[in-house]
């Protein structure tokens, strides 16, 4: 891969995951938590959002390898569901938050596609395509209800009480779980629908 490519997914990969995490803090904001303003991670600044191992190494190891796949994460903005005005809505709002600022930055990069005009899928159009498909990803693959992913967030608050309690007790073997899923195979079976989506609102094919 080019390293001008590399660069430039790097950051389409950057700026995707802060939009996301700046996404739940101003959910929860809205909702009477005001933890992620007064610390500072409301902000499209990439500095406050960076975690060494999750945003750069990791991506930068799956670009220099080749890998076929680019994923990572920015540190968690904090969240204290305890000041919502409604627990269980404000939890809801913030887990949809992220995955839904995903979703709309896909639609945003297959309408800049889209105007582009261009035939070849290479250079800058490539980098769009590239920013359609990771925000899908991102999006789908933190709805996935696995603590601390954000779906679990939305499915935790949907359950009884007593329930929810024991549901939240498998968080700390939660990223021993999603990485086994991804171990055994988990985005090649994403990747057929991450596949169709592209291929709706851009009218390109993944190779």
């Amino acid at each position: 891969m080019e390293p001008a490519i590399a660069i430039g997914r790097l950051v389409i990969l950057i700026f995707s995951v802060i939009v996301h995490e700046c996404s739940h803090g101003v959910a929860a904001l809205r909702n009477g938590d005001d933890t992620a303003r007064i610390m500072g991670r409301l902000t499209l600044n990439p500095l406050p959002h960076i975690d060494i191992f999750g945003t750069i190494i990791i991506p930068g190891l799956l670009l220099l390898s080749n890998a076929g796949v680019i994923f990572g994460w920015a540190k968690p903005v904090p969240v204290n569901p305890y000041r919502f005005r409604n627990f269980r809505r404000g939890m809801i709002e913030v887990g949809l938050s992220g995955p839904l600022s995903n979703i709309l930055l896909a639609l945003f990069f297959a309408f800049l596609l889209r105007i582009t005009g261009a035939n070849s899928l290479s250079g800058v159009s490539g980098l769009l395509l590239f920013g359609v498909a990771i925000n899908f990803v991102l999006a789908l693959f933190n709805l996935i209800p696995i603590p601390p992913l954000d779906g679990s967030r939305i499915l935790g608050s949907l359950l009884p009480l007593k329930m929810e309690a024991k549901y939240y007790r498998i968080e700390r073997y939660g990223m021993f779980i999603i990485i086994a899923l991804l171990f055994f195979g988990f985005f090649d079976l994403l990747f057929p629908v991450i596949s169709f989506l592209v291929k709706l609102v851009t009218g390109a094919s993944l190779s």
